[in-house]
């Protein structure tokens, strides 16, 4: 259950976290927490569908079952496009990750290498099994939330609470499209769908669900909450990543440090892996799961090139979102 509490946390928080605050600003304005809270509900539902239906099935994830529910081919279809929608998933998320690295970080590095380096780090070790899998995840959570907890309680010292009034705030005409955005920030939780039969009590799995959302969804509301009480609802909106905008305005005690957008950074590199890692494990047991193959390894290799296709074929993730 600890362990796969800890998938979800660091699997959920990844890059998505640096633009997340304009994302709820743009839904409801200086309600952008609620928004956030009915979004984490939406995804918790969704997630909580899945637990209880693989609890049915505890000895089969969701490729096995889907085709005893559906039916041979038609689960088939719906396995292989959850297949390329992760694909696809995994592969804009190390697009963002290249995308802030060589706006924000290494301005003359190009982007495809930042990208094809990050894959290549969730590539190997894919290639293990589910027990290392396990093992990294809860290795890196403490270096994910700690610092970024520190980093979230530091900036209050230069909040404005007025800032978050009124608490329902403003919702646009965009709010159900915003909400539903920031329940698909907690889309790797589907990762449970294929661990359950993997847990010693599969049972259980509702209570690693219920304790790995909580803290995911705690996190990302603590970090609205600071980035609209520092900035405002206004001025966030023409930030493109608030939340590093966030550790830039923040220091330790003392002026120990003046600045944490350092820190953060390499806080969001290790977020970003075990994001990366969650969705490719996730698209190439799926995939070996559906073609009967007993092992995984292959895939994880010939995966990769439409993976870093899938990541570099948009022109602008930025503009187009």
């Amino acid at each position: 259950v600890i362990q796969a509490a800890a998938i979800l946390i660091s699997s959920i928080i990844g890059v998505g976290v640096l633009e997340f605050p304009r994302v709820a600003v743009e839904a409801a304005g200086p309600g952008a927490p609620l928004a956030t809270a009915l979004g984490f509900i939406i995804a918790f539902f969704n997630i909580a569908m899945l637990v209880l239906v693989g609890m049915r099935f505890p000895n089969q994830s969701i490729i096995g079952y889907g085709e005893e529910i559906l039916g041979k081919w038609p689960g088939r279809i719906g396995i292989s496009l959850i297949v390329l929608y992760f694909i696809a998933l995994t592969g804009l998320n190390a697009r963002e990750f290249g995308e802030v690295v060589v706006t924000g970080v290494l301005k003359r590095t190009p982007l495809e290498a930042t990208v094809i380096i990050m894959l290549l780090l969730a590539m190997l070790p894919t290639r293990n099994d589910s027990a290392t899998f396990a093992y990294i995840h809860l290795f890196y959570l403490p270096f994910i939330i700690a610092p970024g907890l520190m980093i979230v309680i530091l900036s209050l010292k230069n909040a404005s609470f007025n800032n978050l009034l009124p608490i329902w705030g403003n919702p646009s005409r965009y709010f159900l499209t915003n909400v539903f955005a920031i329940a698909a920030l907690f889309q790797t939780s589907f990762i449970l769908s294929i661990l359950m039969p993997l847990m010693r009590r599969p049972q259980k799995a509702m209570i690693a669900a219920i304790w790995g959302m909580s803290v995911a969804g705690g996190i990302y509301i603590l970090i609205v909450v600071a980035a609209v009480a520092v900035f405002g609802s206004e001025e966030i909106r023409q930030l493109i990543w608030p939340t590093l905008e966030l550790a830039r305005t923040t220091s330790l005690p003392a002026n120990v440090l003046e600045r944490l957008d350092a820190l953060f950074l390499i806080v969001w590199v290790t977020a970003v892996f075990t994001t990366l890692y969650t969705a490719y494990y996730l698209t190439i047991h799926a995939a070996a799961e559906m073609f009967r193959l007993r092992d995984h390894r292959m895939l994880s290799s010939f995966l990769l090139p439409f993976i870093f296709l899938a990541a570099m074929l948009p022109k602008d993730i930025i503009l187009e979102y």
